[in-house]
């Protein structure tokens, strides 16, 4: 996933302008996914809109389990890191 592609989905699937350095943020999902073997997109939903990863387990009755909390965590920290 590269930065454009992260500008694409923000701004075609979610109807908005990105905030954020959009680069940075495809660096820290890849990274991430390379860590819990998980398509970047989805880590990527995870962290905009919330949307569940089943397999992760990162959400119980709608809200974050511990494994879900460590995901974003993470996804975060490799964002601040490349920022």
């Amino acid at each position: 996933m590269t930065g454009k592609d992260v500008g694409v989905y923000i701004r075609e699937r979610l109807g908005s302008e990105p905030r954020h350095n959009v680069s940075a943020l495809a660096t820290a999902v890849n990274k991430a996914s390379e860590e819990f073997e998980n398509d970047p997109l989805d880590l990527l939903s995870l962290l905009l809109i919330d949307k569940p990863i089943t397999n992760l387990m990162t959400h119980s009755y709608g809200f974050h389990t511990a494994s879900g909390r460590h995901v974003i965590e993470t996804i975060k920290g490799y964002y601040y890191e490349n920022i």
